[in-house]
């Protein structure tokens, strides 16, 4: 029987691309059953899968851009806070500088004042000074112009009320010829 279907086989001239009819019909039963199978087990499977996939992805995708919207309110809300405290510091340095300027100039008028005070406690003790001078210079030249007048006249100036008058007299014609010069 086999030599008979080797017989017939080459007998017969087959085409190699177009199978016998057996094994068409073979390969096409399990092809259907295959298909049959991947179609009602194996199909809804992979597309619950991949529907849960894509879910995934696009919340993920709604997610980060929820997020990125997020980060980009928080980085300006960081930028009007950064450029607010940029603003106040610039204000309070420049109400240091005008504080600073204030006290400056407060402590020159203070300084200006003290000096002032100064110089006038200054020229009265000068003043008090040259009149206790010039008290005691009187009182010496009025005590040396007696004796010398007490000499040249040859009797003693020991009246002092006359020897007071005198010498004032005497001191006064001195400032008066002091004046008329200036």
């Amino acid at each position: 029987m086999i030599a008979n279907l080797v017989q017939l086989a080459a007998e017969e001239e087959q085409n190699p691309l177009i199978p016998p009819g057996p094994e068409l019909l073979i390969g096409t039963l399990a092809f259907a059953i295959v298909f049959f199978v991947f179609a009602k087990k194996l199909l809804p499977r992979i597309n619950k899968t991949l529907e849960e996939r894509h879910a995934q992805i696009e919340g993920g995708i709604e997610k980060a851009e929820a997020l990125q919207t997020e980060a980009q309110s928080v980085l300006e809300q960081y930028k009007a806070q950064l450029a607010e405290a940029r603003h106040e510091a610039a204000r309070l340095r420049q109400e240091a500088q005008e504080q600073g300027a204030s006290l400056i100039a407060e402590m020159r008028a203070e300084g200006q004042r003290q000096r002032e005070e100064i110089i006038a406690a200054g020229h009265s003790q000068i003043e008090a000074d040259r009149k206790a001078a010039a008290q005691a210079l009187r009182q010496d030249v009025g005590l040396l112009a007696t004796d010398l007048a007490g000499k040249l006249v040859g009797e003693s100036l020991e009246d002092t009320a006359r020897q007071s008058r005198t010498i004032d007299r005497f001191l006064d014609e001195l400032e008066e010829k002091a004046e008329a010069a200036r």
